[in-house]
């Protein structure tokens, strides 16, 4: 535990946490700080998760780090798999600490693994709304685009793995430029050289008629060697055939009728399962919608305020409905109710069933269409060059052999280079000595004309070849027939040697040869064999191949679901002790427990807001009741207002207006006079 400390008090005060921690001062934290501490952490690895923690409910928390952790595939030890949720949510010392050093041991491979999860973790669409075109085709278009970024992935790790650089890539190109620049300087210096020749043009027709010549030559060969190919391929398939219908055969014979009765009646069941339940009751559930959707059609186009009557009634229905529960619930003590557990078994057995039903069929409906599609492809490319597809093994062997090639068409391309400057410098070597010769004989002749000794050379020349044959007719004549016959008789005594020494040993070669024939022939069916059991093993070893990472990706998801089904086990197990306690309490006869359940707060509540509810209707049934009166004393009141304001504007006018008229006031009444 100690050595486990130490390790994460050193990986927390490094890069990129740089908290400054100590043994004493990190046993110490809290259960709060260990569970920011862990949050920082997974932050690190997901930046999604980078919050404080106390601003968020403990249940979020946990189910959050529940979640990344499933994702992360962490396994608690034996010791801590029991009391590992509720540690992890109450911040125990052991459990955070253990999960501290798991990540922090593994943080590269976390990060990387958290990143392609955002890309992998595929979203869980139901079924239902997949039938929708518009939905159905973005779901595929989202799992196309998750299919290509795996491979853009793997395209991305094999190049960083291949270990090709930038720079020797420059370097390359550079050194290709300066090979290019090479081979344009020495194209330049043999045209020159070439433009000097007289009939260079018809050497020039002549040497690129045989270079057609020699390219028609190998392509000719290439063609032979891909019709050989060709034949080689065909007859590996044809021993392949052999090789599974031999199999087939052997697997018929010794299969037995136990195993055929068995996998029929399976099939047998499997079909019945699907008529009888699956399909009856997809059906049904068909109809209906169609039913559902052609009577919302018929009827006409409601608005707002029948919408809103529609949700009123829905929400008073639901309302009846839990009161009806409620009520059965208090008849019948569901605690007692020893047939709910056994209802909840059957209807998870069921939708179980149901769910590997259809995954069933779209296993065979997809198997269906990948061997329909293999066959197209198999057949348009037979009909495009008449080829196999090569598999991946091949193709590795293929490029190898081709980079091997490379290699040896490189080195003898320098070797060509070096031969063609050597060749070069030799040609030019030559020319320079054959001008010195000629001038030497110009200036020969030259000093012959002087010395009035015109041709001495020439002459000198003639008679030294002419002593040297004469010396050369004297050497053969001098030769006798004794040597010549001796030399016979030494020849035929060394034949008759050698045919006496070898008699014996072709006397032995014979058998020899004879059997080296027989080896041979033995060689060649060996071989045979050998071939196609290696193509056989070959074959069942890519297949075997293809099985191990499938299983291994089902492996990964199922263990993304175990975690994933693990975490909502907990959260639903917290749900159902709180409402099992809020049973227990409103269940229980002491009315002090019963006060304290929600449901005495909301029936509470529910009947205060009745009372208050009827205090309004009451307020409203005296307003409307005093309504009328109050609207007439209303009336007459701006009745007298308008009368007092003609009074006003009228006293104003008669005051205004003095000489035109008087005003007599009798009895409370006001009367004008002209």
């Amino acid at each position: 535990m100690s050595e486990q400390l130490k390790f994460i008090v050193e990986q927390l005060n490094r890069e990129p946490f740089n908290k400054s921690f100590n043994l004493i001062t990190f046993d110490s934290q809290k259960p709060m700080q260990l569970l920011q501490i862990l949050n920082d952490v997974l932050a690190e690895i997901d930046p999604k998760h980078a919050i404080d923690i106390r601003e968020e409910m403990p249940e979020q928390t946990a189910k959050r780090m529940f979640t990344l952790l499933g994702m992360l595939k962490y396994k608690p030890p034996g010791s801590l798999s029991e009391a590992f949720r509720q540690g992890l949510v109450t911040g125990s010392k052991p459990v955070v600490h253990h999960v501290l050093f798991w990540l922090l041991q593994k943080l590269p491979e976390l990060k990387k693994r958290a990143y392609l999860a955002r890309f992998l973790v595929k979203l869980e669409v139901p079924a239902d709304f997949l039938r929708d075109d518009v939905i159905g085709d973005t779901h595929h278009q989202y799992e196309e685009l998750v299919e290509g970024f795996k491979t853009l992935h793997k395209e991305c790790e094999q190049l960083k793995s291949s270990g090709f650089s930038t720079a020797e890539i420059r370097r390359d190109i550079a050194a290709m430029e300066e090979e290019r620049e090479q081979l344009i300087k020495r194209v330049e210096r043999l045209k020159k050289r070439v433009e000097t020749v007289s009939s260079h043009q018809r050497m020039l027709e002549l040497t690129r008629q045989l270079r057609v010549e020699k390219e028609r030559e190998e392509a000719l060969a290439h063609q032979k060697q891909e019709q050989k190919n060709q034949l080689f391929q065909a007859e590996q398939r044809l021993q392949r055939a052999q090789m599974q219908l031999k199999d087939l055969r052997q697997a018929a014979a010794d299969a037995k009728p136990e195993s055929v009765m068995k996998r029929l009646e399976e099939e047998i069941k499997f079909n019945s399962y699907m008529v009888t339940d699956k399909l009856p009751k997809e059906l049904q559930s068909k109809r209906v919608a169609v039913q559902q959707l052609q009577k919302v059609a018929s009827e006409p186009a409601m608005g707002q305020s029948e919408l809103a009557q529609l949700h009123s009634k829905i929400q008073e229905a639901n309302v009846e409905i839990n009161q009806l529960i409620e009520k059965r619930m208090m008849r019948n003590d569901p605690m007692d109710d020893k047939l709910s557990l056994f209802r909840q078994q059957a209807s998870i057995i069921s939708r179980k069933k149901e769910s590997r039903a259809e995954e069933l069929q779209e296993a065979r409906e997809e198997l269906s269409a990948l061997e329909r599609e293999l066959n197209m492809k198999s057949s348009q490319a037979r009909d495009q060059d008449g080829a196999q597809l090569i598999r991946g093994d091949e193709f590795k062997r293929y490029v190898a052999k081709m980079r091997s090639k490379n290699v040896g068409y490189k080195k003898k391309k320098a070797d060509l280079d070096i031969m063609r400057a050597e060749y070069g410098v030799l040609q030019r070597t030559e020319e320079l000595l054959k001008h010195r010769h000629d001038a030497a004989l110009q200036q020969l002749q030259s000093v012959e004309a002087q010395k009035g000794i015109s041709g001495y050379s020439d002459t000198q020349e003639e008679l030294e070849r002419v002593s040297a044959i004469k010396s050369e007719v004297d050497e053969m004549k001098g030769r006798t027939l004794d040597d010549m016959s001796e030399m016979v008789k030494k020849l035929n005594s060394v034949i008759v040697d050698k045919k006496s020494a070898l008699a014996p040993l072709i006397k032995e070669l014979r058998p020899l040869r004879q059997q080296c024939n027989e080896l041979a022939l033995e060689y060649e069916e060996k071989k045979g064999q050998y071939d196609t059991c290696a193509a056989g093993l070959e074959s069942n070893r890519s297949k075997l191949e293809q099985e191990v990472r499938a299983l291994r990706d089902e492996v990964d998801q199922e263990e993304n679901r175990y975690y994933y089904i693990n975490c909502m086990k907990g959260v639903i197990e917290v749900q159902l002790q709180r409402a099992a306690d809020e049973m227990k309490a409103y269940v229980s006869s002491d009315p002090q427990e019963r006060k304290k359940t929600i449901r005495e707060q909301c029936m509470k509540h529910i009947a205060e807001q009745e009372t208050l509810g009827k205090k309004l209707r009451e307020q409203q049934k005296v307003v409307r009741e005093s309504h009328g009166p109050n609207m007439r004393q209303v009336k007459m009141w701006r009745d007298l207002e308008q009368l007092m304001e003609c009074k006003q504007q009228c006293f104003l006018r008669a005051q205004s207006q003095a000489s035109i008229g008087q005003v007599i006031q009798e009895g409370g009444e006001d009367r004008l006079v002209l």
